[in-house]
Formats: structure tokens, C-alpha cells, sequence
């Protein structure tokens, strides 16, 4: 038994990380401290400044663990990697877990290629990054392929020169087939220094080269060369507009601010590279009980730069971090030279901090919009829904619908939508036992009857075993059922519900003449909808959900072509004895109807299997309802 009292008094006064356990045992929180004894038993003396979340992490803990390292700087870089490791419920977590791409220039090769990279690795090679889009990425490369005529090929150049003809892109003029010998090492150089050259920002001598071509082709009546050229010079201009000039320093560094409110924050980071802002992102973070801006971007910035292959030089931040010299010297150490942390206060880059402060509460309100459109879409669609029916508090609505093709292997669904969403890990699928012919009432009372019979069964087990267990998909009970019709198919569910004594309010989805939903039929009453209503969209969603995933799973059947597939569900009955039944009865409706005693005589059939059989077909009653539009 962990005792916490005892253990907090064996705390060190060193250095270390420490781990917080709940009593399930998983991992609640991490964190480093410079003397593990004083942090640590600072969660659990009454204090008025805890903050409420802090208040309901510390309530939580079971046990706690630690590990003492030597220094400060070696306890960050644990923190952070256990933190991405275990994902700890209260620690401030960055959400996005994103790679960026990398321009890479194989200049360890003679005859160099410019590739698209994932990953920056410690090579000979030269790499321009990150960018944010990699469809800027591969534009940019494939500009460079048309000015330059660069290689796109994997070949092993020289060694492979002249063993294969070249490439359709040396026909159309976009290689110089070094592969052919075409073009020496050094004119390839030069082709591959310009590349560079545009890669660093120097767009001026590829402009006025296109540029003159242009002309020529012009002055020469060449207009569709003169066309290529323009596009070209075109391409080049929208990648220049896109290098925006932040600093003469030529310096990399990361710009980060944030926003945020009671529960969430955005934190904007501006890429800029060799002085040029290269493109910029936002990061979504939960705030859990980080109490003020600066524990926000302290998190974000361990998390960040622990995942990330690329160091910049400088971090410009918005405020202050906290531990900001020690996770400086453990940048610096990663990089393996000096990264600088600060934080401007006037001047040109206070105005840049204070752009991407802007940006990140620009995200932070558009998502907030996004999330009450989607609330008004799902969660305020269910209350209208429940407000039309005078219920309260739906939650979960269950919808079902039958699908047969003159009576041919009918199968019935079952779709669940809680807070206005489908929730497809509950849908069920159910194919008709005790139904011959296409009789969809008949064959919906079967469905209704298996499913809450056996959502019963299962609350039966739960009270018997005296405990608590996982609630599955028949368990849950919904709080309205919808069916996919009028009158009648209300009517069959009412009586299966009245039968097993439940109480769920059941709606009819009524169709007008040309197959559109008109309204709801609910205790006899057809009750009008407002069409441009996000109610009415849901019902429309949640019918169409219904049909959709009942005719898939009976286009699945028919595929299978399995027209009498029904008996492989019966334990104990393989391909041999289904095929002697069949012989034997010559239809579903036989079997169904034969004794014992006549299933026993099957040949292939022992008396197992025949009880198998008959327990099948005879553990629900075969109900017909001639004519549920009449009952009350």
C-alpha cells in the first residue's frame, strides 16, 4: 500500500522528474523540479492558490514516482520524453504531431538531383527547410527541373552513362541527358549552383534570363516557346512574392505567440530562414493546469523542439519562459551551437511577435466559430428534435430500416447517433431468421425483438455478476427510437416494446410522395418540420445513414451469393449439412417448420446438430403482423 505521507517525506533534494500515477496506475503528470523534496510536496499542502484543475489532478494521484538525475538540464530533456511517451492527461500537451518537409540537393553526387525530403539527416548533401506545405515543396522542385534541367532520375552517374536510353524529359527538353553524356560535370555544376542560388533567395538572374528568352522567342514568332517562357517567369515571381524579407540578418529563427481562452490555446509559429519568413503554422494545445501564458509556451517549446530534426538559431517569444536558461543551453546542446531565446520588447520585432500573437487569436476565434456551427449541426439538431417531440434530454438516437429484394436474404440495420453524430462502433448488422417473403413488418419486429431482448440479457448478466462492466451497443438503451416509416412500422415497434415492458418514446421518419421526409408521426399525430432546419437535416441523415448501411450489408450478401447463408449462423452446421438440409427440406421455411425428430434423419446430422438447428429457429417466435396500420 503506497503511503503517500511516508513517501513524500523520503523525497531527495536533488534534481529529477517526477510521475504522477492515478489508481488505475496510469501516468497523470509529469514534471521536472530542481529540488524533487519541495516540488513535489508542494501538491499536497493546503494551499489558496492551487487552481481548480490542479485541485482535481492532486485528488487523482495514487502514487507518485521519481527519478533523480544529475542536473537540471538532464531532467528537462527526461520531462520531455516521457511526456511525449506517455501523454499525460494533465500536462499541457501539444496536439499536433506534424513533420515538414525539406528541399534536398544531392551535392555529394557528380551530377546532383533535387529531391523532396522528409527528414534532414547529418550528410554531405545540402537541405533548404522547413516548409510548411509540401505542395510548395514539389512546385518548387519541379520549377527548378524546367529552368535548370536538372537530372529527376536515380541513375548512378558516371558509372551508368550510356547504358539506357534517355528519358522521355531529355525529348521535351527538361534534362540535358547527363546520362548520355550529353553535358559535362562542370556546365551540370553550373546549372546546379544556380539552383542554389534560387534555393537562397536570389531570384534576380533567373528573372532576367526567362525574361530575355521570352523576348527571343517572341522576336523569332517562337509564341509557344515564348508562352513556356512567360509561364515560367510567371512561377518564379509567385515563389519570390512568397520569400517576404523579415530581417538583413539573414539569421534562422522561429517567431512563437499564442492566444488562448478558459480552455484552449493556439500558438502561431513564424518560420523564417536565412532571413526570409519561409511560411508559418499553428499548433492547437490543451491548456489542463497551466496557469498563465509563460507555462503554456514552456510546454510548448519542450514538446516542439524535442520532436522536431530542425533547430533554428533564435526564438523570438512572446513572454518569458520559465527555466529559459536551461532550455537554451538544451537547444544549444541539441544543435550543437548557441540558440538564443528572447523576447523583443520594441521595434520591428515586437511588431513580428505581436503579427503572429494576432494570427494565433485570429485561429483561435475561427475554431470557436467552427465548433458552434458544428454544436448547432449535431448537439442543438438533437434538442430541436426533442423540442418538436416535447421529450428532454435526447442523447442517443437509434434508427433501424429492412432491405430485401422480393423477399431475397432480408437483412435489417440498426445505426446509433449520440449528441447529433453516428456512432458507427455501435451500428449492428441482422439478418432475418423467421421471416419468408418480403414482409418488412414482420421482418423489423424480428430485429427490434433480437435487439432488445438482447440488450436485456446483457443487463440481466450485469445484475447477476454484482458488478460493474463495459456497457456494449445492445446495453446502451436509446432515449427515442426512429423508425423509417409511418404508422405502421411505429405500431410494430410500440408492441415489441410493450411486450418487453420498455419504455422508449418511438417517431415515425414519414415520407411525402416523392420519397422526402414531410414530418415526424408521433403519438398518432404527423407532426410539420421546418425543412431549412438543422433538425430536419439530421433526420435526413440519420434515414439516409439507415438505408444506406442496410442495402450495403445486402449488397454484400448477394454478392457472396449466398442465398441461403442464413443456416452457416447456426453452430455446428458446415457447407456438407447445410447442402444435405437443403437436399433434404428444399426451403427455409421447411427447415423452420420440421420437428426433431425429422432434422435428426438428415443424413450427415447427428442429434446435436439437429437440436442446433432447431434451437435456431425456435428461440423467437415467428411474428407475421398482418396489419399494424391498424393498431392503436
Amino acid at each position: 500500500m503506497f503511503n503517500i505521507e511516508e513517501e513524500l517525506k523520503r523525497l531527495p533534494s536533488q534534481p529529477g522528474v517526477y510521475i504522477m500515477h492515478d489508481a488505475r496506475d496510469e501516468i497523470i503528470y509529469v514534471g521536472k523540479a530542481i529540488s524533487l523534496k519541495n516540488r513535489v510536496r508542494q501538491y499536497f499542502q493546503s494551499s489558496r492558490n492551487k487552481t481548480a484543475k490542479i485541485e482535481q489532478m492532486v485528488s487523482r494521484i495514487a502514487r507518485f514516482e521519481y527519478i533523480v538525475t544529475d542536473s537540471e538540464m538532464e531532467a528537462l530533456v527526461l520531462e520531455c520524453n516521457l511526456i511525449k511517451e506517455h501523454r499525460p492527461r494533465y500536462n499541457t500537451m501539444l496536439k499536433d504531431d506534424k513533420a515538414y518537409p525539406y528541399i534536398k540537393v544531392t551535392v555529394s553526387e557528380a551530377f546532383p538531383r533535387v529531391l523532396l525530403a522528409r527528414t534532414m539527416k547529418k550528410d554531405k548533401n545540402k537541405y533548404f527547410g522547413p516548409y510548411t506545405s509540401a505542395g510548395a515543396v514539389k512546385d518548387t522542385i519541379d520549377l527548378l527541373h524546367k529552368i535548370y534541367r536538372i537530372r529527376t532520375c536515380s541513375r548512378n552517374l558516371p558509372r551508368d552513362a550510356g547504358k539506357e536510353r534517355p528519358c522521355l524529359n531529355y525529348h521535351i527538353h527538361q534534362c540535358d541527358a547527363p546520362c548520355q553524356g550529353e553535358v559535362t560535370r562542370e556546365a551540370y555544376g553550373e546549372h546546379i549552383a544556380q539552383a542554389l542560388e534560387f534555393l537562397n533567395g536570389r531570384y534576380e538572374r533567373v528573372l532576367e534570363l526567362l525574361e530575355g528568352k521570352m523576348m527571343q522567342a517572341s522576336e523569332a514568332m517562337d509564341f509557344e516557346k515564348a508562352i513556356e517562357y512567360r509561364d515560367l517567369l510567371e512561377n518564379v515571381k509567385k515563389v519570390a512574392q512568397k520569400q517576404k524579407i523579415t530581417s538583413s540578418s539573414m539569421e534562422d529563427r522561429d517567431i512563437i505567440a499564442m492566444a488562448r481562452d478558459e480552455e484552449d490555446a493556439v500558438v502561431q509559429v513564424f518560420f523564417v530562414r536565412e532571413g526570409r519568413l519561409i511560411g508559418r503554422d499553428h499548433f492547437h494545445v490543451t491548456v489542463a493546469t497551466a496557469e498563465n501564458q509563460s507555462q503554456i509556451l514552456t510546454s510548448f517549446v519542450k514538446q516542439f523542439y524535442a520532436g522536431t530534426p530542425f533547430l533554428p538559431k533564435e526564438l523570438w517569444i512572446q513572454e518569458e519562459l520559465e527555466d529559459s536558461q536551461v532550455i537554451a543551453q538544451w537547444l544549444s546542446a541539441r544543435k550543437g551551437q548557441k540558440v538564443r531565446i528572447t523576447v523583443p520588447r520594441i521595434g520591428q520585432k515586437e511588431k513580428l511577435v505581436e503579427l503572429a500573437q494576432k494570427n494565433a487569436q485570429m485561429v483561435l476565434s475561427q475554431d470557436k466559430e467552427k465548433i458552434k456551427q458544428e454544436e448547432l449541426r449535431t448537439i442543438g439538431a438533437m434538442n430541436q428534435v426533442a423540442g418538436w417531440l416535447g421529450l428532454a434530454g435526447v442523447k442517443r438516437i437509434e434508427a433501424f430500416d429492412i432491405s430485401n429484394i422480393s423477399g431475397y436474404e432480408s437483412v435489417g440495420s440498426m445505426i446509433v447517433y449520440e449528441n447529433g453524430r453516428p456512432r458507427r462502433s455501435d451500428y449492428r448488422k441482422f439478418r432475418i431468421r423467421t421471416v419468408v417473403g418480403p414482409n418488412d413488418y414482420a421482418s423489423m419486429r424480428e430485429v427490434l425483438t433480437r435487439r432488445f431482448t438482447h440488450g436485456i440479457s446483457e443487463w440481466e448478466q450485469i445484475r447477476q455478476q454484482g458488478g460493474e462492466t463495459d456497457f456494449g451497443s445492445f446495453t446502451r438503451f436509446p432515449d427515442l427510437l426512429m423508425m423509417d416509416g409511418g404508422r405502421g412500422q411505429v405500431n410494430i415497434a410500440l408492441e415489441v416494446l410493450k411486450e418487453l415492458k420498455l419504455d422508449i418514446p418511438v417517431c415515425g421518419m414519414v415520407k411525402d410522395d416523392n420519397h422526402r421526409t414531410r414530418g415526424l408521426y408521433y403519438q398518432n399525430v404527423e407532426i410539420p418540420i421546418d425543412r431549412h432546419s438543422e433538425g430536419f437535416r439530421l433526420i435526413t441523415r440519420i434515414q439516409d445513414e439507415a438505408h444506406r448501411f442496410a442495402i450495403e450489408y445486402h449488397r454484400s450478401l448477394r454478392g457472396k451469393d449466398q442465398v441461403h447463408s442464413v443456416l452457416d449462423d447456426i453452430p455446428g452446421i458446415g457447407n456438407t449439412r447445410r447442402k444435405a438440409l437443403m437436399r433434404q427440406f428444399k426451403s427455409l421455411e421447411a427447415i423452420r417448420e420440421a420437428t426433431l425428430k425429422e432434422l435428426s434423419g438428415v443424413p450427415g446430422m447427428n442429434s446435436r446438430a439437429a437440436e442446433s438447428v432447431y434451437t435456431f429457429f425456435h428461440t423467437e417466435p415467428v411474428s407475421q403482423a398482418s396489419d399494424p396500420e391498424k393498431s392503436s
